[in-house]
């Protein structure tokens, strides 16, 4: 079984700015201190404070290539690299004011929002953090792609993910697997950044998106590798998407032990998963159920 350690809370507010990918314009976050049980909760204060978006799996609404929040009409976009963030550094209490519905994209990793975290430094609380401990493997997908959640082989959480793009030479298959700790976390995802084919990113253009980007602002993989930019690890690609694992599975609202394997998945199975396991720590165990209330309601 696994010991719960104690949450942890930023000890100061601290601010990112950048612009957002899809829309173009310039936004600001704000990472604020919280009290226990808090969660993670977006604040849309161009909205007004009552705009509050807590970070739960069952508040996931489909829009291609990011995870996007909604409630009572209020929404917030691409939050993934802001939750893998705060997850990674064990961050367990935030509230997310940010004046936009996007995230501002950055360099297209978590690098930014890990140094404003560590600028602003963590305390510890008096509580424990809730914990999901996987006891029996759970699946979601199909054979052609998958995310899976085993029992734990550390003391933690440890994610495995299998990149497959075969049929682009430049990027073909990868795999890394990590277990997740605030250090590694810091060392060998955190600066990992988001890709796309160049065929893609001309299709986004046509269609009037990502209009300010340029390929200096993530990876866009041409015929030979990266086009006006380099990787900062040869298997970059597997490593972003797992960071993005990592921050899809904070909408599950707590801390997960267990070891998770992805194969060729993106966010809508990522945060099945995240749904999935809630569900089954609830069955198993009634003392979930005030997280469920907590964060999902």
């Amino acid at each position: 079984m696994s010991v719960a350690r104690r949450q942890r809370t930023l000890a100061r507010p601290v601010t990112v700015t950048g612009f957002g990918y899809y829309s173009g314009r310039d936004i600001q976050v704000e990472f604020w201190p919280a009290s226990e049980y808090t969660g993670i909760t977006f604040v849309r204060h161009d909205l007004g404070p009552q705009a509050r978006i807590p970070a739960s799996a069952a508040l996931r609404v489909d829009m291609p290539r990011r995870t996007t929040l909604e409630l009572n009409g209020a929404r917030v976009e691409m939050v993934e690299h802001v939750l893998a963030a705060l997850a990674g550094l064990r961050v367990d209490n935030c509230e997310v004011w940010v004046d936009a519905a996007e995230m501002p994209g950055c360099d297209g990793s978590a690098q930014a929002f890990v140094e404003a975290i560590d600028a602003a430094g963590v305390v510890e609380q008096r509580s424990p953090v809730p914990q999901i401990v996987v006891r029996q493997t759970v699946r979601v997908g199909g054979s052609d792609r998958w995310i899976e959640a085993q029992p734990s082989r550390s003391a933690g959480l440890s994610v495995t993910y299998d990149l497959d793009y075969s049929s682009h030479k430049a990027i073909g298959r990868q795999t890394y697997g990590i277990d997740v700790t605030p250090d590694s976390f810091r060392r060998e995802l955190a600066s990992c950044r988001t890709f796309i084919t160049e065929d893609v990113a001309q299709g986004m253009l046509a269609e009037g998106r990502g209009q300010r980007v340029t390929p200096r602002d993530l990876l866009i993989f041409g015929a030979h590798g990266p086009v006006d930019n380099s990787l900062r690890f040869a298997d970059e690609c597997a490593r972003h998407k797992l960071l993005d694992v990592v921050g899809d599975l904070a909408l599950a609202g707590c801390e997960i032990i267990g070891h998770v394997v992805a194969y060729r998945c993106g966010h809508q199975l990522n945060t099945e998963l995240a749904k999935r396991l809630l569900e089954q720590a609830e069955a198993y165990d009634g003392r979930f159920g005030f997280m469920a209330q907590r964060r999902c309601a």
